[in-house]
């Protein structure tokens, strides 16, 4: 059978997928040490946790990652000076991956969450072409 995905507002859904959602982030966070805990904190029964947690995701979290790739000069300083660019617009960095540099550049991808970004996405790609050690900057796909 082909799995079907929905956007629901929370507001109209029953009790136990928030429950269950609540405790998935209380096991990711660390705060519930197992299911059994994160269950007990969320209120609802370890059943009920295994019987939907592979169904219930937040749309919020996973809509807030996108990745950077960048083509930076082979200087010292380039890719602190690009990581500050994107801690200042307050965008999340959560992961790095940068290439062994080539030619006197190196290809440097970074994943961010931008839930509590202060600018738009294309105005921090715009921030960011403009340091002088970014050779080009776009969006990832």
């Amino acid at each position: 059978m082909e799995r079907r995905f929905l956007l629901v507002e929370a507001g109209v859904l029953p009790d136990v997928f928030l429950k269950v959602l609540h405790a998935k982030e209380l096991l990711a966070s660390g705060e519930a040490k197992n299911v059994s805990a994160a269950a007990k904190m969320a209120d609802i029964s370890r059943s009920a946790f295994y019987k939907y947690k592979d169904s219930i995701f937040s749309a919020e979290s996973g809509r807030e990652l996108v990745t950077i790739n960048a083509t930076l000069k082979d200087e010292t300083g380039a890719l602190h000076a690009l990581l500050a660019g994107i801690s200042d617009a307050g965008a999340s960095i959560v992961t790095i991956n940068q290439s062994t540099p080539e030619d006197g550049t190196a290809l440097v991808d970074v994943t961010v969450r931008t839930g509590g970004m202060r600018m738009e996405f294309d105005e921090l790609l715009h921030v960011l072409a403009a340091q002088r050690t970014v050779v080009d900057v776009r969006r990832g796909i």
